[in-house]
């Protein structure tokens, strides 16, 4: 009886919870994530936060230095277990990278997002993983460092919306080259500050951002220092 519910136990276990924390877990930008419509949010450097939006409004996410990746999540508010999905993505888009006027789909094959708008040179990364806490000791971190599969846990928790997963993430402004040989390259984003992307909902959905804490490697611009990204949610057009 014993290993039975130690098996029980295993099979229901899920992903959802952080490794360690960070301000992102007590700041959110409402309690349940309604944003002011118009209003320019920060999202701090190594932070997350996560954001309500109703079908129709959208979400300019800006690149205010014009060096930060930004790791972004869409779930469905109906069902968290339905997210934007890359897997799903690429094989709908037929191509790695979205571009202005794409729908962006979910693990069921529905359209989550459209990528309404992208002044940014349009490189983007839809192939790594979120940075977690294992991708950090690989580097050699041998204490806790923050990252952005923690950010979007707390982020979702901090608005009552726990996840279950941790979705591969719409990698904005990171800069992932794929070469002839097929490896690829961990560059330095090429945007400039203040390029934006903006995404229109296409079903009531949550968004969730996290302004990637890689310090180690430069996906962050030559100096691998994070910085602060701003966004903003405007109505429904």
């Amino acid at each position: 009886m014993l290993m039975i519910e130690i098996r029980a136990k295993r099979f229901h276990k899920d992903n959802g919870d952080e490794n360690g924390q960070n301000p992102t877990i007590n700041e959110p930008i409402s309690p349940d994530g309604t944003p002011e419509l118009g209003k320019r949010y920060q999202l701090p450097a190594r932070q997350g936060r996560a954001v309500k939006l109703a079908q129709g409004q959208s979400i300019k996410i800006i690149n205010t230095h014009g060096t930060q990746v930004c790791d972004t999540w869409a779930f469905s508010q109906q069902d968290l277990c339905e997210f934007m999905s890359w897997e799903h993505g690429r094989a709908w888009l037929d191509r790695i990278i979205p571009k202005a006027g794409d729908q962006l789909v979910t693990n069921h094959r529905r359209s989550i997002l459209t990528l309404v708008q992208d002044t940014s040179p349009g490189i983007h990364d839809t192939l790594m993983a979120a940075c977690d806490l294992y991708r950090f000791t690989t580097l050699g971190c041998e204490t806790y460092h923050d990252n952005c599969a923690d950010n979007l846990r707390m982020a979702m928790k901090a608005i009552d919306a726990r996840i279950g997963e941790v979705p591969q993430p719409l990698n904005l402004w990171m800069n992932i080259p794929v070469r002839h040989d097929n490896s690829v390259g961990w560059l330095p984003p090429v945007s400039k500050p203040g390029d934006y992307v903006t995404l229109q909902a296409e079903m009531d959905c949550f968004i969730a951002m996290s302004a990637c804490p890689q310090d180690i490697i430069p996906i962050n611009g030559v100096e691998c220092t994070p910085v602060d990204c701003h966004f903003e949610v405007h109505p429904v057009q």
